[in-house]
């Protein structure tokens, strides 16, 4: 694959890993940073070691198609030329921001195809809600602040439509999608029907996205690269988009 030489501003798309990092309430432990060893060695010069453990899917991540396809790619299958490319943006926050459950539609993508063109080969759809603003405040983020399966019936929050799934797979050749919210399927969904659709055909993608207000409608080129994790369902991710309209 050859590779385009971009030159622009780089524009840091995720959030810090931390103890403020947030994970879907049936997760009872989030990310944990231990230090091993922090301070001046018998030697005399200083050493500083950490162990860290987090749970797939939290924080700024990627699913792996295995995540809800049984036949799907873990991790480590998925391959980079899938996570690299020229990114869209598809900015809904007006509508989302004053509408927890708002679920990107058809009409949005069509809408953004009537600006900018036709949603060309091999682009990283990227979905903007406005919720990144929100980090990491969980109430206002996902809608709770409750940890367990009693929170599920509370998370309210934006994410993309089962119907405007099929239209990018059926209309479209994309190289992956992602959001600024906690899921790809908004926050009341109960079947994850988005998510099953877009594993199913072996498509990645990223969830809580930092930044997106930063990049342009189209143009800016994402590199997003997770921790290659053997037989993973998803993994922490580092994504990158450089913008090519600032310099």
């Amino acid at each position: 694959m050859n590779l385009p030489y971009i030159q622009g501003n780089i524009v840091d798309l995720t959030h810090s890993y931390s103890s403020d990092t947030i994970y879907w309430p049936t997760e009872e432990e989030g990310f944990k940073l231990e230090k091993e060893f922090d301070g001046m060695t018998e030697s005399g010069y200083y050493y500083a070691a950490n162990k860290f453990t987090t749970p797939e899917h939290g924080g700024t991540h990627i699913d792996a198609p295995i995540h809800f396809a049984k036949q799907g790619q873990t991790i480590d299958q998925v391959s980079l030329e899938r996570l690299l490319g020229i990114a869209i943006v598809v900015d809904v926050s007006k509508e989302a921001l004053k509408n927890r459950d708002y679920q990107i539609s058809v009409q949005d993508f069509i809408n953004w195809e009537s600006s900018f063109g036709k949603i060309a080969d091999g682009t990283i759809v990227l979905l903007y809600t406005g919720y990144g603003k929100f980090w990491p405040d969980r109430l206002k983020y996902i809608g709770t602040n409750t940890i367990g399966e009693s929170a599920l019936d509370e998370l309210h929050f934006p994410g993309l439509h089962p119907d405007a799934t099929k239209w990018l797979l059926e209309n479209c050749n994309i190289n992956a999608v992602g959001i600024d919210t906690q899921s790809i399927d908004y926050g009341q969904s109960k079947l994850f029907q988005t998510h099953r659709l877009l594993c199913e055909k072996n498509i990645p993608f990223f969830e809580n996205i930092a930044n997106l207000d930063q990049l342009p409608p189209i143009g800016a080129y994402v590199i997003a690269l997770p921790m290659k994790i053997q037989g993973g369902s998803g993994a922490p991710l580092r994504i990158i988009a450089i913008n090519p309209n600032k310099s």
